[in-house]
């Protein structure tokens, strides 16, 4: 069985990175290694590992109508809290914006890689709950 284990993010000074990300997503580091660092954050299973870099490296794509995507995202519980946290602390954010009922908004980090931020919508085939009932189902029909 497939599960996501670590998101690798390039960063060109780790040293003030370890602290932003510290600081403003309440990572919590496991472990060092010579050009690395590896987090946990509060909530969820997936790690986070910042991976020291010479220069910024690309961290989104183009889609086909050339809208800029990451690879991955955020989910918060209070997605104003989050913006108005990040906004208050100085961090480049883009406005909250709503996609049928799921706000999102993006943000970057030190080296300008950029993330969104996520809220679960209710009833959406995506949301965590529902991925559970998923899984549940299919490890009761294995």
């Amino acid at each position: 069985m497939f599960k996501v284990g670590s998101i690798f993010i390039p960063v060109t000074d780790i040293e003030k990175s370890t602290e932003w990300y510290e600081k403003f997503l309440g990572a919590k580091m496991i472990d060092s290694w010579g050009e690395g660092v590896g987090f946990y954050l509060p909530s969820g299973s997936t790690q986070i590992a910042l991976v020291k870099v010479e220069s910024p490296q690309p961290t989104e794509f183009r889609t086909n109508d050339d809208q800029k995507n990451g690879y991955f995202n955020f989910v918060v519980d209070d997605i104003e809290a989050t913006h108005q946290h990040f906004k208050s602390n100085g961090i480049v954010t883009s406005e909250i914006d709503d996609f049928g009922g799921m706000k999102f908004f993006d943000f970057y980090d030190l080296d300008g890689n950029p993330f969104s931020v996520v809220n679960e919508v209710d009833g959406s085939p995506y949301h965590s709950d529902n991925i559970r009932k998923m899984q549940d189902r299919d490890r009761k029909n294995q």
